[in-house]
């Protein structure tokens, strides 16, 4: 669950290498790295859809090419200011809600990445006993994520990018140990 600025700067990641323009492994800004992010959207949109661009062979990793390949229900909630959206972002916000609720159903963990409003509502409908994640650059969204009284909830203050591409580095050593070359 999310907003159309998480998957965007995921497919950003995977595509080009930055997040808002700035390149990833080296931290500095590209030369028009400022239009990636529109240029990611209308690559997804030419396609029809995350889940098309993955079948495409366009996108080939990062965390919504796993949701995709491995089956992983996901729910992204648009706002009057996104860019774009992705084709699969929901601007009914009521819809979307029902969605979210739809895949909280039986969550054991859940992880809130850099949107305030996306985390705090989902925080919001989540029953207690829920183990929350909270990733955010600003102090006050982890703050006031665990003032609703979550015991469950864990925050930690960072960049989302970074910590997406180190969670994804995580993920890689999970599922090949051994940095051996996976055949398919």
């Amino acid at each position: 669950m999310g907003g159309n600025a998480i998957a965007v700067h995921d497919i950003e990641q995977a595509l080009m290498g930055t997040s808002l323009g700035v390149d990833m492994q080296r931290g500095v800004p590209v030369r028009g790295g400022h239009r990636h992010h529109l240029k990611v959207i209308n690559t997804i949109r030419r396609c029809g859809s995350i889940a098309q661009a993955v079948e495409q062979g366009v996108l080939s990793h990062g965390v919504l090419y796993e949701c995709v390949r491995n089956g992983v229900p996901f729910a992204l909630a648009g706002s009057i200011r996104d860019d774009g959206p992705l084709p699969d972002t929901q601007m009914d916000l009521i819809q979307a809600q029902t969605d979210y609720a739809r895949l909280l159903e039986g969550a054991d963990l859940i992880l809130m990445l850099s949107s305030m409003l996306h985390s705090i509502g989902v925080g919001n409908m989540t029953p207690s006993g829920v183990k929350m994640v909270c990733v955010d650059i600003n102090p006050a969204v982890v703050t006031k994520l665990s003032d609703r009284g979550s015991v469950e909830s864990i925050g930690v203050v960072t960049d989302v990018g970074l910590f997406l591409s180190l969670l994804l580095q995580q993920l890689e050593r999970l599922t090949n140990p051994y940095g051996v070359a996976q055949t398919v």
